[in-house]
């Protein structure tokens, strides 16, 4: 498959070619009419695919399917999503591409290229491991249960909703299991050390009554204004989902694993030891990157990073006065007694403290902002301990729910405090919050670019916002500098320890050991952090690559530039027109640049 890259390079070419003065009166209107058939194309593919995933659909505000769960791991939904994606690629053949806009020919060239990836994609068993500790439907479905997540609980109607998607969901525990016992046949199975972490949060949702489950958190905030038989009706119907539905579900989950998927589950931890696990791989690092770099390259790219950083952070300790080496330095900064919280609610209020102060000092460097409402939250405790230490939780464009920064509280003395600036900038303002509510704010994008994304693009552009800290007039304490240096200097390791892992089969000890020998992390992070790795591969990769190519490109325009440049203007290009493979985004400020001379 050619590279995106070159695709649209291609496409440029032809759209040049035919840009000639010769244009006839009639080409212009099939031009108008190519547009027009894109543009209901689109349209069309993601009226179709939102009732695929009622789950994404509930995430943008779309409530029309919040009585529904898609068993998307089941092979009628699979072959469902396959016929779809061959449809509308074979119609989006139909169109010529040549007579149309430059944005929309880059939505046409980013769709196909979509829908190839995902055909692509069909060829690695992703779906016979359904679970791990870190990303499965059985966590995700008790936090949108909570009431405090994506599936609203303003209205009966919302009550009656869930209890539907009760009903769906548990066909999908029970079509996990089958998958599962499939990957044992076909030696496709999840490590042993990820299961054994899953296992006790499958536990925590087994309880003896339905009111100490989190699933009966929407009961116990019912809305004041709901009549006394619907009370009744809602309580009654929530306890016997509960109790005689969902606790059920994770029992025969729970004693699934722990008796049968346990003792069959591997002891390796990387993508290399399953059959095809090497392509497979690549392709990830392909599809989450936007490039073409290879595992080795990535994993040079990374130990080079990691030398980079620790000159920079030798340059604090010489700020601060410390005596002694990096290795004494990380010590110091995990064990001083001044960078701890006594609380967990510090911690939230600490972030929520940040807010309107960082808001203001954005504008700096900014000129858009969201619309969009923002509010911290603490992560909840049942997935805390495997959770990483931050998350964001995109918005509504349309207000009825505010993008959410989750922060982790859990084990309160290995959350310093000199990791919480750059952790803000990261999934809050002026990083995710920011690049994901203007982009779903945006409706002038086709929705498929509206609500999609490019991992690469995304949390590139989240560590980007990181490394703005000086500019922005935040890290003015040098230790909060460090923690930005550290926090980089993760992104950095991971490049070497995912490929390590995936690629260069190293152990779960051989990830910790480099993890400890290199940074300031203490064990429970580093932990969850080496079985995030394991759990979802390539992914970790995405941060430090995009942010690289952004910098690279900002110093780009920069230099081209010269006084004519202006970092907000160079900011809102960036975001403006949403999420863009890094390749795109390169020749979309190349344009961007040249308009500017």
């Amino acid at each position: 498959m050619k590279s995106l890259s070159a695709v649209l390079v291609a496409a440029s070419l032809l759209v040049a070619a035919c840009g000639d003065d010769r244009q006839s009166t009639a080409t212009e209107s099939a031009s108008v009419d190519a547009a027009a058939a894109l543009s209901a194309l689109f349209d069309e593919y993601f009226e179709r695919s939102l009732e695929l995933n009622p789950i994404g659909a509930t995430s943008i505000g779309d409530y029309r399917y919040n009585d529904r769960l898609a068993n998307s791991i089941g092979p009628e939904h699979r072959a469902a999503t396959h016929a779809l994606d061959s449809e509308f690629l074979a119609r989006l053949q139909e169109i010529d591409p040549s007579g149309l806009s430059d944005n929309d020919r880059i939505s046409y060239e980013l769709f196909k290229h979509e829908r190839e990836l995902d055909i692509e994609a069909e060829r690695f068993p992703g779906h016979l491991q359904p679970i791990n500790q870190f990303r499965s439907m059985t966590n995700y479905f008790v936090q949108i249960g909570s009431g405090k997540g994506l599936h609203p609980f303003r209205m009966v109607k919302d009550y009656d909703d869930f209890l539907s998607r009760i009903d769906d969901f548990v066909i999908y525990v029970d079509q996990a299991m089958v998958n599962m016992r499939e990957g044992m046949r076909e030696g496709v199975v999840q490590s042993r050390i990820l299961m054994e972490k899953a296992l006790p949060q499958v536990q925590s949702q087994i309880v003896e009554s339905a009111e100490e489950s989190s699933f009966y958190g929407p009961i116990n905030n019912m809305p004041e204004d709901f009549s006394a038989a619907d009370r009744e009706r809602l309580t009654g119907a929530y306890r016997d989902a509960i109790e005689n539905k969902l606790v059920p579900a994770y029992q025969r989950l729970n004693n699934f694993i722990g008796d049968e998927y346990l003792s069959a589950a591997r002891e390796t931890v990387g993508l290399y030891a399953l059959p095809d696990g090497k392509a497979w791989y690549e392709f990830r690092v392909r599809r989450i990157t936007t490039t073409d770099l290879t595992p080795d390259e990535i994993h040079q790219i990374g130990l080079d990073e990691v030398n980079r950083i620790h000159e920079e952070m030798r340059g604090v300790m010489a700020e601060v006065g410390f005596d002694g080496d990096l290795h004494e330095f990380f010590e110091f900064m995990n064990t001083d007694e001044q960078f701890n919280f006594d609380e967990a609610e510090q911690l939230i209020q600490g972030y929520r403290d940040m807010t309107d102060h960082i808001a203001e000092l954005s504008k700096k460097l900014f000129a858009v902002f969201p619309k969009t409402e923002f509010e911290v939250r603490r992560i909840e405790p049942f997935r805390e301990k495997s959770a990483a230490g931050g998350q964001y939780q995109s918005g509504t464009a349309d207000g009825s729910r505010p993008g959410i920064f989750y922060a982790n509280a859990y084990d309160i003395k290995s959350r310093p405090i000199w990791a919480m600036e750059s952790l803000f900038l990261h999934e809050a303002i002026p990083g995710h919050h920011f690049q994901r509510s203007l982009q779903r704010e945006n409706e002038d994008l086709p929705h498929f670019r509206r609500f999609g994304g490019y991992t690469a693009y995304t949390e590139g552009w989240g560590l980007y916002a990181e490394s703005l800290g000086k500019e922005l007039g935040v890290y003015m304490d040098p230790y909060q500098y460090f923690g930005a240096l550290n926090a980089e200097l993760w992104r950095a390791i991971r490049l070497v320890v995912d490929t390590g892992i995936h690629s260069k089969e190293w152990s779960r000890q051989e990830v910790l050991d480099f993890m400890y020998a290199n940074s300031a992390v203490r064990s429970a992070r580093a932990i969850a952090e080496a079985e995030r790795f394991m759990a979802i591969p390539g992914q970790a990769l995405a941060y430090k690559i995009g942010q690289l190519r952004i910098r690279e490109i900002r110093d780009e325009a920069e230099a081209r530039l010269g006084d004519r440049f202006d970092v907000r203007d160079f900011h809102t290009q960036i975001l403006m027109d949403g999420p863009l493979p890094l390749s795109v985004l390169e020749a979309k400020i190349d344009d961007w640049v040249v308009s500017q001379l």
